[in-house]
C-alpha cells in the first residue's frame, strides 16, 4: 500500500489495510458504546443532569479517540473508564464532599499532572514504587465495588436495618428485568458476541417497558439535551484549590489513572506487535484527561474493549478515528438513550465488576506482608463504600506489615510518603 499523508499521520505501515481498520473501528464502537449510557448514569448520581452527562461522555470519547488516532497512532479506543467513574461519583463527591464542579476540576488538574508524568520518565518511577499486589488489589476492590453498585441499582440487593444488606424482592418487575438482562449479558459475553453488552442493554430496556418496571417519561429532544449541556461544559470549580482535600483527591486519582492506563496500554500495544507506540499512546491519553474535566466527564482510559477491534485487524490510528466518527453520529440518538432504565444498566456493572476481579489471579498471596495490605484494599473499598478509604487501609498497612517483619528497608520512600498522606487524611477528617 502506497503511504499517503493521512496514512502516515495515522501510523499506517506497509501491509496495513484500510478496510480492516474501518471494520475494526466499527466493531470497537459497538463494543464500547454502552459506556455512553452507563457512564452518564453514574455521573448523574453525582448530581449532573443525565442528558448533559451523555453529551459530555460523547464529546470526551470523541476527543480521546481523535487524540489517540493522530497522537498515539494506535487502535486504542479512549473513553471514560469504568471504576474511575465510580471513584469520581462515590468517593470525590459523596465521600469527600466535593461538588461535581470541583470534582471536574480535580479531573483536569489530574490530567495536567498525568501529562507531566507521561511526557517524562516519572511514569516508570511511580509505577515501580507501588507494589504490584496493591495495584491489583485496587482493581479487584473497584470491581467488587461496581458489582455492589450494580446489585443495588438492580434491586437484587436492598438495604436492611439489622444486617445492612439483604436479598431483594424477586416479584418486583425491576428485579426480574435486571436478572433476565444479566443472564442475556452473561450468555452474549461468554459467546464473544460483538456488541453483546449493548444488545443486552437494549433487550433489558424493552423488557422493562413490557413488564411495567419503568414508565415512559417526557421525551427530551437533542436540542434540549445540548441546552442542558450548556450548564455542564467548562463548569470546573477551583474554589477549594488550596484545600488539602482537593490535592489528596488529585493525588489518589492520579495514582489510579496512571496505574490502570500503563497496564492497559502496555498490553494493547504488545498485542498489536508495536510496543514502540506505547509512549505516544500514553501521552495522547494523558491529554485526553485534561479535556475530560472540561467537557464534563470522569477520567478517560484505554478501553478494555479495544481488544475487540484489535481482534478484527485494527493496528493503527484509523481504528479510533472511525470510532470517533461513529460516536459523533450517536448525538442524534441521545433522546432515545434517556429511556434506558437502571434495571437494564445495572447488570452491565455486575459483568464489568466480574471482569475486574479477575486481576486477583495475578496477585501473590505467599508473603503475608504483601497479601494482607492488598486484601484490606479489596474488602474495604466495597465495605466502606469508598475507593479512597479502601486504598488508605491497604497503603497504611503495607509499611506497618513490612516494619513488623523487619523489612522496613524494602519499602520505597514513596510508599512511606503515601501512607503518611492517607493517615493525615484520616486524622483531618476525624477532627472535622
Amino acid at each position: 500500500m502506497k503511504q499517503g499523508w493521512m496514512a502516515r499521520r495515522l501510523g499506517m505501515e506497509p501491509g496495513d489495510q484500510w478496510k480492516k481498520e474501518i471494520v475494526a473501528g466499527a466493531i470497537s464502537y459497538f463494543a464500547v458504546v454502552y459506556i455512553v449510557m452507563v457512564n452518564a448514569t453514574i455521573l448523574s448520581d453525582a448530581g449532573m443532569p443525565l442528558q448533559a452527562a451523555m453529551v459530555g461522555t460523547l464529546l470526551t470519547s470523541i476527543a480521546g479517540c481523535l487524540l489517540m488516532a493522530f497522537g498515539g497512532k494506535s487502535p486504542i479506543i479512549v473513553v471514560p473508564g469504568m471504576g474511575i467513574n465510580a471513584f469520581f461519583t462515590y468517593t470525590l463527591v459523596h465521600s469527600m464532599k466535593l461538588s461535581w464542579q470541583e470534582a471536574l476540576a480535580v479531573v483536569s488538574v489530574t490530567g495536567v499532572l498525568f501529562a507531566v508524568v507521561a511526557f517524562t520518565s516519572l511514569y516508570k518511577m511511580i509505577s515501580e514504587a507501588i507494589p504490584k499486589n496493591l495495584q491489583h488489589g485496587i482493581t479487584v476492590g473497584i470491581g467488587l465495588f461496581l458489582t455492589f453498585i450494580g446489585l443495588q441499582k438492580s434491586g437484587i440487593v436492598i438495604a436492611h436495618q439489622t444486617t445492612f444488606v439483604a436479598i431483594g424482592h424477586f416479584n418486583d418487575p425491576g428485579v426480574i428485568t435486571a436478572c433476565v438482562t444479566l443472564v442475556i449479558a452473561l450468555i452474549l459475553f461468554i459467546r464473544n458476541v460483538q456488541g453483546g453488552l449493548l444488545i443486552s442493554i437494549l433487550a433489558g430496556t424493552g423488557l422493562a417497558y413490557v413488564l411495567g418496571a419503568v414508565k415512559p417519561g417526557d421525551p427530551v429532544s437533542a436540542t434540549e439535551a445540548l441546552h442542558q449541556y450548556g450548564g455542564l461544559f467548562a463548569e470546573l470549580s477551583f474554589a477549594n484549590l488550596v484545600d488539602l482535600s482537593f490535592w489528596i483527591a488529585v493525588f489518589l486519582l492520579l495514582l489510579i489513572v496512571v496505574f490502570e492506563n500503563i497496564g492497559l496500554i502496555t498490553a494493547q500495544t504488545h498485542l498489536i506487535g508495536r510496543p514502540q507506540r506505547f509512549k505516544g499512546s500514553l501521552r495522547a491519553l494523558s491529554i485526553s484527561n485534561i479535556f475530560a474535566g472540561i467537557f464534563g466527564s470522569s477520567p478517560t482510559v484505554a478501553a478494555a474493549e479495544t481488544t475487540a477491534g484489535i481482534a478484527a485487524g485494527g493496528r493503527t490510528g484509523l481504528t479510533p478515528l472511525v470510532t470517533a466518527v461513529l460516536f459523533g453520529a450517536t448525538f442524534f440518538f441521545i433522546p432515545l438513550l434517556g429511556y434506558i432504565p437502571d434495571s437494564a444498566i445495572a447488570p452491565i456493572l455486575i459483568i464489568i465488576g466480574g471482569l475486574m476481579v479477575q486481576d486477583v489471579k495475578d496477585m501473590d498471596f505467599r508473603d503475608f506482608t504483601e497479601a494482607f495490605p492488598a486484601f484490606l484494599i479489596m474488602v474495604m473499598i466495597p465495605f466502606t463504600y469508598s475507593i479512597v478509604d479502601g486504598m488508605a487501609f491497604g497503603f497504611i498497612a503495607y509499611p506497618v506489615a513490612k516494619l513488623a517483619a523487619g523489612q522496613g528497608k524494602q519499602v520505597p520512600k514513596v510508599m512511606y510518603g503515601i501512607a503518611i498522606l492517607f493517615l493525615a487524611n484520616f486524622v483531618l477528617h476525624g477532627i472535622l
